[in-house]
């Protein structure tokens, strides 16, 4: 499963891309909106800085600003990836852009049809909501069961599942088990994930006996 780092910060970004961790950027305007960073030359960085895609998410909410702004965001670099809603006009300008030869990547996804017609309009990614269906009681996990079952059983549909709104390890352990094909995920979290009391209790056992040998490597 590709990760995907969901941020603006643009440190913890270099951070976690210097490490070999990620395969890619999400963005959105609430992460720009709280980095106080200006988007355009905050997308130009970022897409310098990490060989995968990047994505841009349009602002516009009808087809043609969409188009618009989409043409805009191309500009900046090959690997900039279209973020566009799961809307009827954010499905019109998909199939558009990538009739143009760019990747996109569908939000805002939260059912199994809405994700059937983001595939059917050829998108890139479909980014599911795992997270703020949980918030309402509902399986956010199990959508991704559900629009992997739905993919693989027709061929044709050849967009990826990018997992989203992931709060945990185990929703991104959910991510994995249930097959999507990346995940997007806070920084924090990535970090968090190398974590666990047992290889912390195992490496202070090795450093406490290697200090008794008297030895040292350098």
């Amino acid at each position: 499963m590709k990760i995907f780092v969901d941020s603006a910060d643009v440190a913890k970004i270099r951070r976690l891309s210097e490490a070999g961790l990620i395969d890619g950027v999400t963005t959105n305007p609430s992460l720009i909106a709280k980095s106080g960073a200006e988007f355009l030359p905050t997308i130009r960085e970022l897409a310098a800085m990490v060989e995968g895609p990047v994505s841009a998410e349009v602002a516009a909410t009808d087809y043609d600003t969409m188009m618009r702004e989409a043409a805009v965001l191309a500009k900046i670099a090959e690997n900039v990836c279209i973020k566009l809603p799961l809307t009827m006009d954010g499905l019109r300008a998909c199939a558009s852009i990538r009739a143009e030869g760019r990747e996109t990547n569908v939000t805002l996804c939260f059912s199994v049809t809405q994700a059937l017609l983001a595939a059917k309009a050829g998108a890139t990614y479909v980014s599911p909501f795992v997270g703020r269906l949980d918030d309402l009681n509902l399986e956010g996990e199990q959508l991704l069961h559900d629009i992997r079952q739905v993919y693989d059983a027709y061929p044709a549909l050849q967009t990826q599942i990018l997992a989203a709104s992931l709060r945990s390890a185990n929703h991104v352990s959910g991510a994995a088990l249930a097959g999507a094909d990346a995940a997007t995920i806070p920084p924090d979290v990535i970090e968090r994930l190398a974590n666990h009391a047992l290889t912390d209790k195992g490496l202070a056992a090795f450093v406490a006996d290697w200090k008794a040998t008297g030895q040292s490597i350098l």
